[in-house]
């Protein structure tokens, strides 16, 4: 365990950040799974109000610094390639 004062500092500002940036990254990952359930049951309309959501909350993720900007907009270009497949395949 940490002795000196600045240790015991640098472990409760550790703790806070690991807690925030779990937070973050649980928003992001849960509307990206909500966008991948709609899919799967065809209900390309509600993956489509669900994208701005998904997409603000992941770059507010990275803006927070929880993840790297780069893996924030890979998110984002993967899950609307998605919902862009499935409304192309449908209108076929």
């Amino acid at each position: 365990m940490a002795h000196t004062r600045s240790a015991k500092k640098r472990i409760r500002q550790a703790e806070k950040r690991r807690l925030l940036n779990r937070y973050h990254i649980s928003r992001m990952k849960t509307a990206i799974k909500r966008i991948t359930e709609a899919l799967k049951n065809k209900d390309i309309e509600t993956a489509e109000k669900l994208l701005p959501l998904a997409q603000k909350l992941a770059y507010r993720a990275a803006a927070k610094g929880a993840i790297h900007k780069n893996e924030a907009a890979r998110r984002v270009s993967r899950i609307y390639r998605k919902v862009n497949a499935a409304k192309a395949s449908l209108s076929q």
